[in-house]
């Protein structure tokens, strides 16, 4: 889990980008403007920041200016914006920028930036390096191996799971009641249809969206309106 800085002063991206990296099983914090992003880096450190450019006290630029001038530009910093220019876009790679991501942000280039800048952060000298992701396999952490008669799916899916975390999956045999309505039975099921897969992806929003077939966006209201707990299933 990485900790990530969202500065925007547009509170609708804000909350998407939030919404997705809190998803992703990132810890992130927002600024909505320059003062509150300095305020949020005195305070401490970030694995990566996303930074829109035009903001209405100090635009992004400046602000990368100045973090690189004091010494603070010590982590990877994603530029965000919907009407720069080549030129601002060369400029803020320049001064130490990571990328840039032109608005409206898709999920896929947003994920694919946020890899790259932490994948490249992971590679810096660090007092306390934290051990690599591969494949969801943490590398270098010995896996624990799953006991045979632990159901048939859970163990295969997730072998470096423990056994404690196995067992609690829900089961990927369920009964219903089906004598009751036709929208009850079928919301019970696919609630618990989506509970199952979230517990088996470790609460990945994006990779439910591809086990399931469905669209991000409307994967997300289909929980919500069947109250499924995403809390409950989200990775720590």
């Amino acid at each position: 889990m990485a900790n990530i800085l969202v500065v925007d002063d547009e509170l609708g991206i804000r909350d998407l980008l939030s919404e997705i990296l809190n998803d992703e099983g990132h810890s992130v914090e927002l600024a909505a403007n320059a003062t509150q992003a300095r305020a949020a880096r005195n305070a401490g450190a970030f694995d990566l920041v996303l930074l829109d450019i035009w903001m209405p006290d100090t635009d992004g630029v400046s602000l990368l200016k100045e973090w690189a001038a004091s010494g603070q530009l010590t982590m990877p910093v994603i530029m965000m914006s919907g009407h720069a220019t080549i030129d601002t876009a060369v400029e803020a790679t320049r001064i130490g920028a990571l990328s840039f991501l032109e608005k409206p942000i898709t999920m896929q280039k947003l994920l694919k930036a946020v890899e790259q800048g932490l994948a490249k952060n992971a590679s810096a000298p660090a007092t306390k390096p934290a051990a690599p992701v591969a494949g969801g396999v943490l590398v270098g952490v010995t896996p624990v191996t799953p006991v045979a008669d632990v159901g048939a799916g859970e163990a295969m899916v997730r072998p470096h799971l423990g056994l404690r975390a196995v067992d609690a999956m829900p089961s990927a045999h369920q009964d219903f009641d089906l004598d009751r309505p036709l929208r009850e039975a079928r919301d019970g099921f696919e609630k618990a249809y989506f509970e199952f897969h979230l517990a088996r992806e470790g609460g990945s929003m994006t990779r439910v969206a591809e086990k399931t077939g469905l669209e991000r966006t409307h994967l997300y209201r289909k929980l919500r309106q069947l109250g499924v707990d995403l809390g409950r299933s989200r990775r720590g």
